[in-house]
């Protein structure tokens, strides 16, 4: 059997993706955006590759030949497990490619905002070290990260990576997760006895807001917090008061409720220097890209052997 391998949205993988081992046509399109284009491209296709174009049962429904959804991610919020299941579709994903670009990622974010490194960055371009008297000068909060405590919510791999790096930077440790381990705190623990706290939950019905407006009112005003995991973890609209109202320090973002923010969103509004946004990016390392995209053709080989790997029930 020769298969029809389409990937959906190429764009979102800057990394070289090998030929698959069994003979096959292969088609890949940048990026597919809308239900139709997705039918259309996939219309023939038994194995369709995506990162983040939604795979819901209309568009699934309609795809007779499709056996095979390869996720370019660790999450697969975007496809319709359910529907898969029940169809005889297989979905397999990453895993265990973002061991050090995430880690590093939230490790970058956490120096920036206990330093208030953008806040002295701006004021220098605008002229006010040369407005003091003294060789420095100190308008910004500086903390220390050694000494301080960092809260995990999310306990898995890249909770425990991002852990390993605290320490070594002698930090204590709080880790909350919804699976049972030693050495778990409650969540409440988490969020009132935290300097920094970072997100690594896949986003659920039970995570959705998991941190809305009680949650931060818990959190000390001198903590911040990190997001580097799912866009929807956070009521955006509660983090954007608390920056306002000095409930909390600051918050660093790598993801938000809609990638892209075609239609703009609350915290892109925000021109404040103890928030920094980045576009959803925290695992787009060189290294880690490749290490996906080479993991990403070993899952499509071993189905098509007959030996799946990665499965996502």
């Amino acid at each position: 059997m020769e298969h029809e391998i389409v990937f959906l949205d190429r764009e979102s993988v800057g990394a070289d993706v090998r030929k698959a081992k069994f003979p096959h046509n292969y088609t890949e399109y940048q990026s597919t955006w809308t239900p139709e284009d997705i039918v259309e491209r996939l219309k023939d296709a038994s194995i369709a590759i995506i990162n983040k174009v939604p795979m819901r049962e209309e568009v699934l429904k309609q795809l007779p030949k499709l056996k095979l959804i390869a996720v370019a991610a660790t999450g697969t919020d975007v496809v319709d497990k359910a529907y898969c299941k029940a169809n005889g579709i297989t979905v397999v994903n990453i895993r265990g490619y973002a061991f050090n670009t995430v880690p590093e990622h939230v490790i970058a974010l956490m120096f920036a905002l206990r330093r208030n490194l953008l806040a002295y960055i701006e004021d220098t371009r605008n002229g006010r070290w040369a407005e003091v008297d003294q060789f420095c000068f100190f308008d910004h909060p500086i903390r220390d990260i050694a000494g301080s405590t960092m809260g995990v919510v999310g306990y898995g791999a890249i909770g425990k990576a991002v852990a390993k790096r605290a320490e070594c930077l002698g930090m204590k440790i709080l880790p909350y997760d919804v699976f049972p381990q030693d050495g778990l705190v409650d969540l409440e623990t988490v969020l009132k006895e935290s300097d920094v706290i970072t997100l690594h939950c896949p986003l659920t019905p039970e995570t959705a807001n998991m941190i809305g407006e009680k949650e931060l009112k818990m959190m000390k005003p001198t903590s911040i917090l990190i997001n580097t995991a799912r866009g929807g973890l956070v009521d955006e609209a509660a983090l954007a008061e608390a920056l306002k109202a000095g409930t909390i320090a600051g918050a660093g973002f790598d993801v938000l409720t809609t990638e892209p923010p075609k239609d703009g969103n609350i915290l892109l509004d925000l021109k404040m220097p103890n928030f920094i946004v980045t576009p959803h990016v925290a695992w787009a390392s060189r290294e880690a890209m490749q290490i996906l995209a080479d993991q990403l053709m070993d899952n499509i080989d071993a189905f098509v052997a007959g030996n799946p790997q990665n499965v996502v029930e």
